[in-house]
């Protein structure tokens, strides 16, 4: 039996969740999963897009800004990290004695509903990963409920709910968010220097892994990364390894395939399939071997998983292919740190990119002052840079840190209107080129200018 945590017991006897933040990546799942098994769900947020459309299709009651009146007749509150105790509808539900909790505590509490709960962690990786195993289980008929940091294109959706016992959900350790859930099976991608604003030392980051991996039955775990095998060892769960040499599963012989990279998998010397991918780089062929060591001793076929794996395009907002004009590719990341900004760089290259025009968007003072020489380090393997200012998140400039600091050692510019980067990417761009936009922010949406661009240019 999993131990049952006292805020669980919220969810029992009632009928009406409101969800403030509704539209973020974090809650817009949980609203649509509480939805489809018969909660009455309503939620706010200040912006509009496309989860709050979908939401609404389903028929969840979404209000547009936060206001008092939103929550008369909830009987939980689940509100977001960002969204403070100050927040209008948050003193309205203190008021009622309406309990409210953070959305952590309610992926936690659905995960303690499950008895096969596949939790995916890791500083890199994450979405893309956890994506990859709800497709392979998807399309072999083992009904996988899941949350996921971004859409799968198979569903076009952030979630997906089944019918059976499996629960697939990615698995953050930002402010130990991680540390609320139940998970039967872990999977640690990597362990990197993200996050210490809240952690302080690599030590506590690590420490915190290894509480989460210790939560788990078994872990899976990347062999080749130091510190995330250190961290499951320290946790005494039984593991499993997957890379690519000296590990219990192991990708081999890999070459350039159409869209992504061509490899064998093996288990331990035995050989089990061949595989390719339809997404580049050679840290997707690790996000794909997790996927085949957790489905492979699930039940699943290594041929069948290899065939999900094949149709699998991409998750949002990673490595994600706007469209071509004229030669010209445009990509979308979501990438923030210094070893992401280098995968996805690295990964247009395998693609035959002839130069890599990119704009990269940085996520919170603290990170850039943490791991700046890091992104400079990145960037430079880029042919052109541009930048735009620090996206402030939840911080304040105590650092005193600027984008002109990344920009000036690479010879590049911080531009703070979309409109005029768009227009300056795509004139340093020609035939054979990958125009890249980066970053955790709104960045998507100048990728989105960049390709409305192109086309009016080329009619």
């Amino acid at each position: 039996m999993k131990p049952v945590k006292e805020y669980d017991k919220l969810l029992h006897g009632i009928k009406h969740v409101h969800m403030i933040g509704i539209g973020g990546s974090g809650m817009y799942p949980l609203a649509e999963i509480l939805h489809t098994k018969g909660y009455t769900v309503s939620g706010s947020d200040n912006n509009e897009n496309e989860a709050t459309s979908r939401l609404k299709t389903l028929g969840v009651k979404v209000y547009k800004g936060q206001s008092k009146e939103n929550v008369e007749g909830a009987e939980l509150v689940v509100y977001s990290a960002a969204v403070h105790e100050d927040n209008a509808e948050r003193v309205r539900a203190k008021e009622l004695n309406i309990p409210q909790i953070e959305r952590s505590m309610l992926l936690g509490a659905l995960t303690r509903k499950y008895n096969n709960v596949i939790a995916v962690a890791g500083t890199h990786g994450k979405t893309t990963a956890t994506s990859m195993i709800t497709q392979t289980l998807l399309l072999n008929k083992m009904d996988p409920t899941s949350v996921i940091g971004g859409k799968l294109p198979l569903v076009n959706s952030y979630c997906t709910v089944g019918k059976s016992e499996n629960f697939v959900c990615e698995s953050c350790e930002f402010v130990d968010s991680f540390l609320e859930f139940s998970p039967d099976i872990s999977v640690l991608l990597n362990v990197d220097n993200d996050h210490l604003d809240y952690f302080g030392t690599m030590e506590n980051l690590e420490k915190s892994f290894s509480k989460f991996v210790s939560f788990s039955k078994k872990c899976y775990v990347f062999g080749e990364d130091e510190r995330a095998l250190r961290v499951v060892k320290e946790s005494g769960v039984p593991y499993t390894t997957f890379g690519f040499s000296g590990c219990d599963y192991t990708a081999r012989d890999l070459t350039p395939g159409q869209k992504g990279l061509k490899f064998s998998v093996y288990k331990k010397d035995e050989f089990l399939t061949n595989a390719e991918l339809s997404v580049p780089g050679k840290h997707n062929v690790l996000n794909a071997l997790s996927a085949f060591a957790v489905c492979v001793d699930l039940g699943v076929e290594p041929k069948c998983v290899a065939s999900a794996l094949l149709s699998f395009s991409g998750a949002g907002r990673r490595f994600e292919v706007y469209g071509e004009v004229n030669g010209i590719k445009v990509v979308d990341d979501y990438g923030h740190h210094p070893t992401e900004i280098a995968a996805t760089i690295n990964a247009a290259r395998e693609q035959g990119a002839k130069n890599i025009i990119i704009a990269f968007q940085p996520f919170t003072y603290s990170r850039v002052a943490n791991l700046k020489d890091g992104m400079i380090k990145s960037l430079s393997l880029a042919d052109r840079v541009y930048l735009t200012p620090i996206v402030a998140s939840r911080e304040e400039n105590v650092w005193g840190v600027s984008s002109e600091q990344i920009a000036k050692p690479l010879s590049g510019e911080v531009v703070d209107d979309y409109n005029i980067l768009a227009d300056k990417m795509i004139k340093d761009a020609k035939s054979g080129d990958y125009i890249i936009t980066m970053g955790a922010g709104d960045i998507y949406k100048a990728a989105g200018i960049i390709m409305e661009k192109l086309k009016n240019e080329n009619r």
